[in-house]
């Protein structure tokens, strides 16, 4: 997955149609509709302003503000998902030129804003690796609170967020890439001679602690 650091866009013409695209980082409800309001308000004199988004946790969703459903919002979703970018908002906005371009027009028009918002953002080094991490927890005797640091504490990219203790009870948690939870499971099964792991999930930026169960 990718997400972009700084909004960026791309300005296209069909016919005598203008269509300006912008990407602009997103990561939640709130800030969707705030950008979309800021330029709703700024290009006021906009035909239409249609949109597509992507969240990490698999959300999406599409707009075809009026134009003809399918041709405009649900092909800039393709795109992000094509691209596989996350935490980002996609507007379209377009500024009608007299002309009607049919449904193959406006489908091929809104697919290439996107298309050429993201190889902006991608010539100008604004594409970052989002990872998803699986959180886990260790739940051990106070008393033996450091075991799961020497056990685990050599596997790669396996990185700890904090430790808290509850009554006799010490709770640690840690991250590791998704997909290396069997593995790491066996493995802290093993040197702790049955113990178990609980599970969560979550795309960077990490929790600084966090306890699933």
């Amino acid at each position: 997955m990718w997400r972009i650091t700084r909004a960026c866009g791309h300005r296209g013409r069909e016919r005598a149609s203008v269509f300006v695209t912008e990407l602009h980082p997103a990561a939640d409800a709130a800030a969707r509709e705030a950008v979309l309001g800021r330029i709703r308000k700024r290009d006021f004199d906009a035909t239409h302003h249609c949109s597509a988004w992507r969240d990490s946790a698999g959300g999406h969703g599409a707009d075809d503000d009026g134009e003809p459903s399918g041709t405009a919002g649900g092909p800039m979703l393709r795109v992000l998902e094509g691209e596989d970018l996350v935490e980002v908002l996609a507007v379209c906005s377009r500024w009608f030129g007299g002309t009607k371009l049919g449904t193959g027009g406006l489908v091929r028009a809104y697919t290439e804003g996107v298309q050429g918002a993201v190889a902006e953002a991608r010539a100008l080094g604004l594409l970052e690796e989002v990872r998803r991490w699986s959180l886990g927890t260790i739940r051990v005797p106070a008393g033996q609170a450091h075991l799961p640091f020497a056990a685990l504490g050599g596997v790669k990219d396996l990185a700890f967020l904090g430790q808290r203790f509850e009554g006799t009870e010490a709770a640690i948690a840690f991250r590791v890439p998704e997909g290396e939870e069997a593995a790491l499971e066996a493995l802290w099964r093993d040197r702790s001679r049955g113990g178990g792991i609980l599970w969560g999930a979550f795309a960077d930026p990490a929790p600084p602690f966090a306890d699933p169960s």
